[in-house]
């Protein structure tokens, strides 16, 4: 077995979490080794880590970028030195239809998730990119384009691609009318993309706080959520809406403005309950969600970030202070992305 240090939850009501030492696996002939520099701090890590899934002793992180140390036998897809990402699944059955339609993140035997899940060959607990160490099938890795930051690319993993699926599966493009819900960690790479796919793009907020950040990130206005005006005037207006807002809210207002066929893709918050079938009868109106991305698509979005420069606006810290990530994330203290570095796992502990 290799070792690795990383950081544990050991104490779901906390946001401390302890540094550990951390088994890895010996490189089967697919693998690769890789020296993770940065991993994002993401929503769902912060729920994870307080029991959203039962799950307990997590390693989270799943959000990856760093180099590769070394190579099975059978690699021919990397070589040592090399920049990767690594995303949220690294395994999945290879057979289903799912699988076998590009769709890994919708494998029907359950996909292998970064971090708690199980490995399919050993049945081990898998513990995630929040160490200094990772190891995974050379299939779930993707090759990190140059040009790109690896810090501020390293959320494109999980947000990136979560906001990139659905958009391209909606035909996001030139001339259509797109909004963005919340301006957070997802939502304002959504505005990015949006914006380079040609879309018009509005973002909906509760004020105008955000408008100026709205309109640097390429959005052609901002929609006060919160002034019947606006909404009453916006009915009809979009053809698609990705609502990435994380608390409890109202979808009505959102399906009210959606023209004829428009969809509305719930991201931030798919645990809400759905409103009354009616609202959506009247246009014709699609509700839907999605789950990060399976690889043409990640591979994809990576390439058109990488052709258009987006990335993350991220905040940097070092992996030692991740509980004051956990706090400040969970006070909505962010802008709009924390990233992890995890350079300072290589001293000792003092």
């Amino acid at each position: 077995m290799r070792t690795t240090t990383g950081w544990q939850s050991l104490d779901p009501e906390t946001n401390a979490l302890t540094r550990v030492t951390i088994e890895r696996r010996d490189l089967r002939p697919d693998d690769i080794a890789v020296r993770i520099d940065y991993c994002g701090v993401c929503h769902s890590d912060l729920h994870r880590i307080h029991g959203m899934l039962g799950e307990k002793d997590l390693v989270p992180g799943h959000e990856a970028t760093g180099v590769v140390t070394a190579v099975g036998s059978g690699v021919n897809g990397f070589a040592v030195g090399e920049r990767v990402a690594i995303g949220t699944i690294i395994d999945s059955c290879g057979e289903c239809a799912m699988c076998l339609a590009g769709q890994e993140n919708y494998c029907y035997n359950r996909p292998t998730t970064t971090y708690g899940g199980t490995d399919r060959v050993d049945g081990t607990p898998t513990k995630g990119a929040y160490s200094r160490e990772y190891v995974l099938r050379e299939k779930f890795a993707f090759h990190l384009p140059d040009g790109l930051d690896p810090a501020a690319a390293s959320p494109l993993m999980c947000a990136g691609v979560s906001v990139w699926e659905p958009m391209r599966a909606a035909g996001v493009g030139r001339g259509t009318r797109v909004a963005i819900a919340g301006l957070g960690g997802l939502g304002h790479l959504a505005v990015k993309i949006a914006a380079a796919l040609g879309a018009e793009v509005t973002v909906l907020s509760r004020s105008t706080a955000k408008e100026q950040d709205a309109l640097s990130l390429g959005a052609s206005g901002l929609l006060v959520t919160t002034d019947e005006t606006q909404v009453a005037a916006a009915r009809g207006r979009f053809d698609f809406i990705l609502d990435t807002i994380s608390g409890d809210h109202d979808l009505l207002p959102m399906i009210g403005m959606l023209d004829l066929d428009g969809t509305l893709c719930v991201l931030g918050n798919p645990l809400l309950d759905g409103p009354k079938l009616w609202a959506l009868g009247a246009g014709r109106k699609k509700l839907t969600s999605s789950g990060t991305g399976g690889l043409p698509q990640t591979e994809a979005m990576l390439r058109f970030c990488a052709a258009h420069g987006i990335t993350a606006d991220v905040e940097i810290l070092p992996s030692h202070e991740v509980e004051t990530a956990l706090d400040r994330l969970a006070a909505g203290d962010v802008h709009y992305r924390f990233v992890l570095d995890l350079s300072d796992l290589d001293q000792p502990v003092a």
